[in-house]
């Protein structure tokens, strides 16, 4: 499945939720789903500045595919966490890079954060194509 596709299904299953309290839950619930990072991985260097919670984020190129895994140690962060790796894991890094991220604003996410939440948002989206960045030079 592209990027999109995921994105335009994670737009799709936000919108069946009347209010905010309950994609709140839901984005809670995704954090459980979470593929966790090892704990060896837990690491300064894998932490995402400008974030105010701690969250890690480890990448591995598989088969010339970028698997991400991580944690945080806030739910609501755990749930941010899970829906970019959710469109972004086991796609190719040129496609991350190239990827627009759009569907945050579409399923309302960025307005309804708190300013420190919004920033720690933008901070682990530019994280996640610095990694492609980084193994789309490995590849080239």
């Amino acid at each position: 499945m592209s990027i999109e596709e995921i994105q335009n299904e994670i737009v799709e299953e936000f919108s069946m939720f009347d209010d905010w309290m309950q994609r709140y839950e839901y984005m809670i619930e995704l954090g459980k789903s979470l593929p966790i990072i090892e704990e060896r991985y837990k690491t300064d260097d894998n932490i995402i500045k400008g974030c105010q919670s701690k969250v890690w984020v480890h990448a591995e190129l598989e088969e010339d595919k970028l698997v991400f895994t991580a944690d945080s140690d806030a739910i609501i962060t755990k749930g941010i966490i899970a829906i970019l790796i959710r469109a972004f894991s086991n796609q190719r890094p040129i496609d991350i890079i190239e990827a627009n991220t759009d569907f945050i604003d579409q399923i309302g996410l960025k307005e309804h954060l708190s300013p420190t939440r919004a920033n720690g948002l933008v901070s682990m989206i530019k994280q996640l194509k610095l990694y492609a960045i980084a193994y789309q030079t490995q590849l080239n």
